[in-house]
């Protein structure tokens, strides 16, 4: 029996000190831990806490160390570091060929993600890039916000109206997923989707699980006995995948029907529709060979472009809803810019020209900042290919994780000041030459690594920032909203804070219950 059970002690204990022991070194020392390390645990009692305290306490590390890098240990994890000089993080997305999503990132999102751009790296991440740089040119964000945008945003409003008059209880998160949910379904596949779909559930949950196979490392044992829910979920977005490549593809044999057809007649010129002619899935299925390659990708960029919108949105308006002075700010720079239009009779005319340029910098500012506090993509991890010393001084070993958390980064007071934690738009405004009108100010994306930067930065980003001025201005412009703090309706209480829910991304944990009101 002893023969057994002291190899398995044995084999749990070094499990255990993985992770521990590295050779992790700056200036030939160890790299210094955060408060509360304990021996055998590390860290690992930290991640397997609700999400939204893990981020806490990464905020609350922070500044204990400053811009200064540290290391963590979880039990069954490859050694790993906490970067927070942006020179650092800076050194990270610049080379792409040395840090990469990995095996141990790979291994865990896999069942998600597959093959898609979340997950792949080297020539398969370059292909589907390519494919998405097509479709988020110049021309295809015109289209969507003068042509796609409005009609849709009116749905939402329809549904704001509804709840005005029968005074109830709304959930703003949900409505402004439905929106995001439309808005990607027909830009990019030309489906009519919505964010009620069986597969948006199955993602919401499967995109939470895999969550904690990040933090939990008895994750497998965990699936093994419960994770039928999961198996399934995964299976249903899988499927909703394939659905979308298929209408794709039966769309495009179709037009080339059709297209054949208009060119033997003498009468008529050869067209395309105008949905055919730059949408995502058809840039996906010219660039990749499969369409099982088609399927991942499509789901990756779905869940990219219509969850991290919605939630930023969710989180703006919470945002609001608590800065009543903020709002009337944003409505005296709408006034200002449309002095003919009023919230009772006049929507406001807006449009690509408008929100692609400086006309509304206030409205921008405002959306930065929220973003800076609450980024839809908390944190980030990679893996190192080969040995690479940091420009501080900290040398990773190869197959070393390291991770960047732009919740604690937002926080830092070494990056943005005292009044970092605080909720201030002006910071990102300048006036200039006595002018009244504020100049926009921009960032390093190392310091601010909300999109990414490099290599890896988000294509979507000009999309999203056109996106939320676009619809900060014409809800804000329209409507008064009033959070919902009773419990029992879904509220957090007087004094209390909303939270994020697990996920890769950054959801509002039990939606934004609210009342809406008519701005007169």
């Amino acid at each position: 029996m002893l023969g057994v059970v002291v190899p398995l002690l044995l084999a749990v204990a070094l499990w255990f000190l993985q992770g521990q022991r590295s050779d992790i070194r700056r200036n030939g020392k160890r790299l210094p831990r955060p408060p509360g390390t304990l021996p055998f645990a590390g860290n690992g009692l930290w991640f397997l806490q609700p999400r939204h305290k893990l981020l806490d306490w990464f905020a609350q590390v922070q500044p204990m160390v400053g811009v200064d890098t540290y290391e963590i240990s979880i039990p069954s994890l490859p050694a790993a570091i906490v970067v927070n000089d942006p020179k650092n993080v800076e050194h990270v997305l610049k080379n792409n060929e040395l840090f990469i999503k990995g095996d141990f990132f790979r291994s865990r999102s896999w069942d998600l993600f597959g093959n898609g751009i979340i997950n792949a790296d080297g020539e398969l991440w370059r292909i589907q890039r390519k494919a998405g740089l097509r479709f988020f040119s110049n021309t295809n964000l015109k289209t969507f916000i003068n042509e796609i945008l409005p009609p849709l945003l009116a749905n939402t409003k329809y549904d704001l109206d509804a709840a005005l008059y029968d005074g109830a209880v709304l959930d703003l998160q949900h409505v402004l997923l439905e929106l995001t949910t439309r808005l990607m379904g027909k830009m990019a596949y030309d489906m009519d989707m919505h964010g009620g779909l069986p597969f948006s559930r199955a993602f919401d949950f499967a995109s939470g699980e895999t969550t904690n196979r990040f933090t939990n490392p008895f994750w497998k044992i965990k699936e093994l006995v419960f994770g039928a829910r999961l198996r399934a979920s995964i299976k249903d977005v899988r499927s909703f995948g394939r659905t979308v490549v298929a209408s794709a593809v039966e769309k495009r044999s179709s037009a080339s029907a059709e297209h054949a057809a208009t060119k033997s007649s003498p009468d008529s010129s050869p067209r395309v529709p105008m949905a055919l002619q730059g949408n995502l899935i058809n840039s996906l299925l010219d660039h990749l060979p499969t369409e099982e390659l088609v399927a991942d990708a499509a789901m990756n960029f779905l869940s990219a472009g219509r969850d991290t919108t919605a939630q930023s949105l969710t989180w703006t308006m919470y945002t609001l809803m608590r800065h009543p002075t903020t709002v009337h700010r944003i409505r005296d720079e709408l006034a200002s810019l449309f002095p003919t239009s009023s919230p009772a009779t006049t929507p406001l005319p807006l449009s690509f020209d408008i929100v692609h340029s400086t006309a509304l910098p206030y409205t921008l500012a405002v959306f930065n900042e929220v973003i800076r506090l609450y980024p839809p993509v908390p944190f980030e991890l990679k893996e190192a290919t080969a040995d690479t010393t940091f420009p501080d001084g900290t040398f990773l070993p190869a197959n070393s994780v390291v991770l960047w958390v732009p919740w604690a980064m937002g926080r830092s007071t070494m990056i943005w000041g005292e009044d970092a934690p605080a909720f201030r738009p002006e910071r990102w405004l300048e006036y200039r030459d006595g002018n009244d009108k504020p100049v926009l100010l921009t960032k390093s994306a190392y310091e601010n690594p909300v999109f990414n930067a490099g290599p890896r930065a988000c294509l979507g980003k000009k999309m999203a920032e056109l996106l939320a001025v676009y619809v900060i201005a014409s809800l804000v412009w329209e409507y008064d909203f009033e959070e919902v703090l009773e419990k029992e309706k879904g509220g957090c209480g007087v004094g209390g804070e909303r939270v994020s829910q697990n996920s890769l991304t950054l959801p509002m944990e039990g939606g934004l219950p609210c009342r809406v009101k008519r701005n007169v």
